[in-house]
């Protein structure tokens, strides 16, 4: 868990150095900020309306609380042991088998499960998988998510820019100092690509860590492990109309990638590969039962 942390960390840090140098290269201690003007106010937005927004792009509706009493049951055991407030839950009306969480922080959060995953999945497999979503909450990974995406999303703006300057050849009189258009659009290429590893990285980060905390408080990492192999398998076979309604925007939301296959170099994957997770799982189990 503390491996996942650091990894977390050392990213951040290296994605917010990266903006600060990229608005230092294109406009110095101006350039410095407006790069964290402008990383702050899609943030801002971001953190107090993704979750209404990406819901309302599913047409999530409330789960009925009558009908499915027995998943607001496993929610509200599980919130107890990890001690954070109960979410407010969402059915979105989908044979695509998959589950998010989403909210600002533990006091501002959902958790959506598709139709799809509550029909494929047994009690003890979806327990898992509410495990792994709260873990999300609990870990403030809906927050990181977004620190790193507005980040990373700051850079590809200050990228253009550059690109549209280089191309111009306008630099506010500072053509000498910045070097050849060439090089700067070379630059502006490839800086928007190294941030977006790092966010993806992030990314399979925070499902380790949400696996791993997950299992350790449903104390069933079998029964996630069995979830994980039943949804990649059915994301992987779902035909094209059953998945249409999941956005590559949102993939990296989902408990698995509902575009799984489709990847195919791993550092570009929002997840970590779903036999990695399950390997992971197994062993902490082992380590739960003292199995050598």
């Amino acid at each position: 868990m503390f491996m996942n942390k650091l990894k977390t960390f050392i990213f951040l840090v290296a994605l917010s150095g990266l903006l600060l140098m990229f608005g230092g290269f294109l406009g110095g201690y101006n350039g410095i900020k407006i790069a964290l003007i402008v990383s702050l106010l899609i943030n801002f937005v971001t953190y107090f309306f993704s979750d209404k927004i990406v819901l309302a792009i599913y047409g999530a509706q409330e789960l009925d609380e009558t009908y499915y009493g027995w998943i607001y049951s496993i929610v509200n055991e599980l919130t107890e042991k990890m001690n954070i407030p109960m979410p407010k839950l969402w059915l979105i009306d989908s044979n695509m088998a998959n589950a998010f969480a989403t909210g600002r922080n533990p006091s501002h959060a959902s958790v959506a499960l598709t139709s799809g995953i509550i029909n494929i999945l047994d009690k003890n497999e979806l327990r898992g998988v509410i495990a792994h979503e709260l873990s999300h909450i609990k870990n403030r990974d809906i927050l990181i998510a977004t620190i790193a995406a507005t980040v990373a999303t700051a850079i590809s703006y200050m990228a253009s820019m550059l690109r549209y300057a280089a191309f111009w050849g306008s630099f506010g009189g500072n053509n000498k100092k910045n070097g050849n258009p060439i090089a700067l659009i070379i630059m502006s290429i490839i800086m928007p690509i190294a941030a977006i590893i790092m966010q993806l990285a992030i990314s399979r980060s925070r499902e380790y860590l949400a696996d791993e905390t997950g299992a350790i408080h449903s104390q069933d990492p079998l029964a996630l492990a069995s979830a994980l192999e039943k949804l990649h398998s059915r994301a992987q076979h779902t035909a094209t109309n059953e998945h249409s309604s999941a956005k590559e925007s949102t993939a990296s939301l989902f408990i698995v990638n509902p575009f799984s296959g489709k990847n195919i170099i791993n550092i570009f994957s929002t997840h970590p590969p779903v036999d990695e997770r399950i390997k992971k799982l197994q062993k902490i189990y082992e380590k739960m039962h003292n199995i050598n």
